[in-house]
């Protein structure tokens, strides 16, 4: 007989799964994942996907295009609105220590459509940004090659060229032998993990120190550039907020930062993929919001402080898009720094790929165990304890995908499912501190209900920034969704069934 704990159920698409029979759904033993991580693992993975593509690619494309020197605001900006959602994202996931991040946050909360919808979300979000960053990866790849004569055939070598083509092999290959580390184990990923953060954290400090000796104050004149109006770009390319607020879209300027900032918003996107470990975490009511909160804080600082002394090497205008701290280097005449550079990112940016595929099979996989996808693919590996199949599949989707992606049209994509993410998160706190103030909470959110609320706003105001086309994609994608939905999981769902079959378990 099914035990519930709270208010009744709602029945249909607004249905909720309580925190309870979460927990208990982590318990079957062909579904159930190995607990290994601790506080220091946690906070390992999280500075080791959030400190990558943002920090070592899209800085030269937003100093160049969007804010100068200020870039180091964007930054700042960007970090504030994640700080707001760390809070919301380090409560849910002390009280739901169960895989699935955001999805499973909202299926306690909102209900199962609401679930779904950010389910879907989330996938798009690590698929897509596990490929942006193999061909970020593959990039810092090819200029360490340069560096020593060798070159890919230029058929191979992938294309940012938005009217080029090409097959990205580096990139391709990276996703594959990073889906074989997966199915292996996450203790096994914890320690390559900790391997390639120890590196890249050594590289940012070499950037940081070194280049500070480099630097030209003449570069920081302006430091807020003058707004210029944006040109070339279609009306379905200009933010969103010009269309419903009519403001005249500008570059640079104090606009260029809040733009800068919803594309460096990307680099931040780690600590949400820390909660989809929380199943996998010995004592998560405790380490979840020390992992999730602390890698936050370590790598803000830190990207406060390369885009200062990057943007402080070389004119903003000059920066590269490709390679812009190896490239910065080069230009002050120390192609030395810029070969350790180049290597610290090709290190670096592996593990990025790793975590964000670990974020999306992780979602993935408890949405199969729900029943709101294949149920075949929650079957974890008898010796492993990992998602395997599921992980296999995802893998090679997303290696095609990262073989064959362009990184301008796709981070921005990426940032608005985090950022819609972000809002479902906040509001389901609120939503749960209403309907379940009975659960036993090991960290609570501050100054709610004002801090959700702020969290809302700043992600929405984000995602308003971003391109009308960017919003016309999200919306087709999320379309898509409820019509999977609706022809597919409503039917399969394990909720559903139990509602037809109240004598059974869920």
């Amino acid at each position: 007989m099914s035990t519930q704990t709270g208010p009744a159920p709602r029945p249909g698409a607004f249905r909720t799964k309580t925190v309870e029979q979460s927990i208990r759904d982590t318990e079957e033993p062909e579904h159930a994942l190995r607990k290994s991580l601790s506080a220091l693992d946690l906070t390992v993975f999280g500075v080791g996907v959030i400190i990558g593509t943002g920090i070592f690619v899209l800085t030269g494309a937003v100093a160049k295009e969007n804010a100068g020197p200020a870039t180091a605001l964007a930054f700042v900006a960007a970090g504030i609105v994640c700080a707001l959602a760390a809070l919301c994202y380090a409560e849910f996931a002390s009280t739901v220590p169960v895989a699935g991040s955001a999805y499973t946050f909202a299926y306690a909360s909102l209900g199962e459509l609401p679930a779904w919808i950010i389910g879907w979300d989330l996938v798009l979000e690590f698929a897509l940004g596990t490929a942006v960053v193999a061909v970020g990866w593959s990039g810092y790849l090819r200029s360490l090659m340069d560096n020593i004569g060798w070159q890919l055939p230029d058929a191979l070598a992938g294309t940012n060229d938005v009217t080029g083509f090409g097959f990205d092999l580096m990139a391709f290959l990276l996703v594959l032998a990073l889906t074989v580390v997966l199915v292996l184990g996450m203790k096994l990923s914890a320690r390559v993990t900790g391997l390639i953060v120890a590196i890249k954290l050594a590289v940012v400090l070499i950037v940081i120190i070194a280049g500070s000796f480099f630097i030209k104050a003449a570069n920081y004149d302006p430091f807020i550039p003058p707004a210029e109006p944006q040109t070339g770009g279609s009306g379905l390319q200009e933010p969103l907020v010009q269309l419903l607020f009519g403001y005249a879209p500008t570059n640079f300027g104090v606009m260029g930062i809040f733009t800068a900032a919803s594309i460096v918003f990307f680099a931040f996107i780690g600590f949400d993929v820390v909660a989809t470990a929380a199943e996998e975490t010995r004592l998560p009511q405790r380490d979840m919001p020390r992992g999730i909160l602390g890698s936050l804080l370590i790598c803000t600082v830190l990207y406060v402080a390369v885009s200062l002394v990057v943007t402080g090497m070389q004119h903003y205008s000059e920066l590269s898009i490709d390679a812009p701290l190896a490239d910065a280097f080069k230009a002050t005449g120390h192609p030395w720094y810029a070969g350790v550079i180049s290597f610290g990112a090709v290190i670096g940016l592996m593990s990025v790929c790793l975590i964000l595929l670990l974020g999306q099979t992780r979602v993935f996989f408890a949405m199969s165990r729900d029943g709101l996808l294949p149920r075949f693919f929650s079957r974890t590996h008898p010796t492993f304890r990992t998602p395997y199949r599921a992980t296999v599949l995802l893998g090679v989707a997303i290696a095609v995908i990262a073989g064959f992606t362009n990184i301008q049209e796709l981070a921005v994509l990426v940032n608005i499912g985090t950022l819609f993410a972000f809002v479902v998160v906040a509001l389901g706190v609120l939503i749960l501190r209403r309907t379940r103030p009975d659960l036993p909470r090991a960290f609570r959110t501050p100054l709610v209900p004002w801090l959700p609320i702020a969290s809302v706003a700043a992600s929405l105001w984000l995602m308003l920034n971003l391109p009308t086309e960017t919003w016309i994609r999200f919306g087709g994608w999320m379309l898509l969704g409820v019509i999977v939905y609706y022809l597919y999981g409503r039917g399969h769902s394990r909720l559903g069934r139990a509602e037809k079959r109240p004598d059974q378990t869920a």
